[in-house]
């Protein structure tokens, strides 16, 4: 079997040429084109520059770069001269770069920018593994470096290759073997060092054909954006699957610039985290708050029209009746279509969610209106995905079925186990680990908990390691409380707090834009974001909005003792992953001082 990925840049310009592969905005945010023919030649060249520069087979070559058509370019070189991909968070601090090149052991390093490439050359003082550095981005290198060069540079290496070279390239591209390994995907280490999951190339064949055979609504005149980084498993994942379905992938580099994005490229299809739709949905329920009293009731009927016609109907495969379905497409012409284009998705198929769990509420609320949330489950361990909604007779609350051939079932502690072939081979140079990761009969352990209902259907309940318990012996399950308070607009970040605690609390980070705008229409003075979050009347308004949102509730899982913080969990300060996952045990350390006078 050919490697889905060794060669997929010149198969897909054989078959495409001229068509858009890719698309990018250049320094003044205009977006071009990358034709497949461009894109294959780029990716011929770069195999050939890394065979000019010594990269053999197994070779590590890493890229620390925020997302870059180059990136992309650079993995598929790899796979065809059988190296390695080990990818590098853009906001790494230079102890995480040094530690993943010095695990894997990396002897190519491409960096994107100034921060990243000053970063990289302090690196290398203690990586003795690392040959060459190579800046995508045209800046001033030091004069002493002795290891860096441009990306042209590189490029003329592959563009002035031998014969000899060329045709090197051709046999490793003709030689690569399933069991070859593609990429090392570092963990975010939330409780720990991060860990390089080997994920071979077979892990690949086999992750696209479950995704071909789930995800039968897309097609090659499908357009995708690539706004998570593409360090992230689920990015990576997905772009990659979009190119080897003919899927132009837009690569948005600034995610700080998502939704000027998405208002030109228009994607149809595009993974997410569920931050996203929380802000979405904050922002939209923040616009119906605000219309006239007339108007406002309209949309919520609409609504209420769009959760019989999709919840009801559709999502069960049946047909609904002729009065419900001329009130949705009343609707979804005079207020949906308006909301989508509005968002830049007025051509939306699906939009897979996963990394975080995601709200049943905000699910519902846009699959309502038409909107193709498709909620999922993978880690990167798994090559991504282990499950999502299927395209009919899917349970929200839930994060779908298994993808074929993927197995699941519980294990002790509720903990769900996965095996198949996409599962990893192991940790790199992580024996110890690996060991603890799987079963002694081959399954891998994820560390969540959950259960699978009488429909295949899987649903997280907490992830184990986050489980606490109170003092008075009382589970708690804290994700699943911030996932529910993360809906409110005025709430941006919440830690959960409270094992071997009397009662629960919460460090609340608020979404501050929103919250002076409250503060400001309801006559709070302040001088600063201090003083605001100390405010009487900003804490009661927070308070009562936790309160609503809490109800379902046990008593005992209720918070009942908060504090606004002044400022953001940080990557910066070790807060946050790169995937801004918390790390509960900094975030405990760093305000021990304000959790410890809950208590008192």
């Amino acid at each position: 079997m050919t490697n889905v990925l060794t060669g997929l840049a010149r198969r897909g310009a054989e078959k495409y040429g001229t068509r858009a592969a890719l698309a990018a905005p250049d320094a003044h945010g205009v977006w071009h084109d990358i034709a497949w023919n461009t894109f294959a030649d780029d990716v011929d060249t770069a195999a050939r520059a890394l065979v000019a520069l010594g990269v053999k087979v197994g070779d590590r070559v890493a890229t620390f770069s925020a997302n870059r058509p180059q990136n992309i370019v650079t993995d598929m070189a790899c796979y065809d001269v059988r190296a390695v991909s080990v990818s590098i968070y853009a906001t790494s601090s230079l102890d995480q770069v040094a530690y993943i090149i010095n695990d894997a052991e990396c002897e190519v390093l491409f960096v994107g920018n100034s921060t990243q490439y000053r970063l990289a050359l302090e690196a290398s003082r203690s990586c003795p593994s690392l040959r060459h550095i190579i800046v995508i981005k045209h800046i001033s290198l030091d004069p002493d470096d002795r290891l860096s060069m441009h990306w042209d540079d590189f490029m003329a290496l592959g563009v002035n290759a031998s014969a000899d070279i060329i045709k090197e390239v051709e046999n490793l591209t003709a030689a690569s073997s399933a069991d070859d390994i593609a990429t090392l995907v570092y963990t975010s280490g939330t409780t720990g060092e991060p860990k390089g999951a080997i994920l071979p190339h077979s892990c690949f064949n086999a992750c696209f054909q479950s995704h071909v055979e789930r995800l039968t609504m897309l097609n090659d005149t499908d357009t995708s954006m690539a706004f998570l980084p593409l360090s992230h498993i689920f990015e990576k994942a997905w772009s990659y699957f979009c190119l080897y379905s003919g899927i132009k992938v837009s690569v948005n580099r600034d995610p700080k610039k998502v939704q000027d994005a998405i208002q030109v490229v228009r994607p149809t299809c595009m993974c997410s985290v569920p931050r996203f739709w929380e802000k979405v949905y904050a922002a939209v329920q923040e616009k119906i708050a605000g219309m006239n009293p007339a108007v406002r009731s309209l949309t919520r009927y609409a609504l209420k029209v769009g959760r019989r016609y999709n919840i009801d109907y559709r999502r069960r495969g049946l047909k609904a009746p002729a009065t419900l379905t001329w009130q949705y497409n009343f609707f979804n012409r005079t207020i949906f279509a308006k909301l989508r284009a509005a968002i830049g998705i007025d051509h939306g198929k699906l939009f897979p969610t996963a990394g975080a769990p995601v709200s049943a509420t905000i699910a519902e609320f846009f699959i309502s209106c038409g909107i193709e949330i498709v909620v999922g489950y993978g880690l990167s361990e798994t090559t991504a995905t282990v499950s999502c909604f299927p395209d009919v007779n899917y349970e929200i609350g839930t994060v779908g079925t298994p993808i074929p051939r993927v197995e699941v079932k519980i294990g002790d502690d509720n903990e769900i186990l996965i095996k198949g072939p996409t599962v990893m081979r192991g940790y790199y140079r992580k024996p110890e680990a690996t060991a603890e990761a799987f079963t002694a009969d081959g399954w891998f352990r994820t560390g969540d908990a959950g259960f699978i209902d009488d429909t295949g259907a899987i649903t997280l309940t907490e992830r184990i390691k986050d489980l606490f318990k109170t003092s008075n012996g009382k589970y708690i399950a804290p994700q699943a409380i911030e996932t529910r308070v993360a809906e409110d607009k005025y709430i941006e970040q919440i830690a959960v707090i409270g094992d071997r605690r009397k009662f629960v609390s919460a460090l609340i980070v608020p979404n501050f834009p929103a919250l002076r705008e409250w503060a400001t229409k309801n006559g709070v003075k302040f001088a600063d974001d201090n003083e605001l979050v100390r405010d009487n009347t900003v804490n009661n308004m927070i308070a009562a909005r936790i309160e609503e949102l809490q109800k379902g509730f046990a008593g005992y899982e209720k918070i009942k003792k908060f504090a606004i913080l002044p400022r953001e969990f940080s990557m910066e300060l070790g807060e946050l992953t790169n995937t801004l996952k918390m790390r509960r045990k900094i975030i405990h350390e760093h305000f021990n001082d304000i959790i410890e006078e809950f208590y008192i």
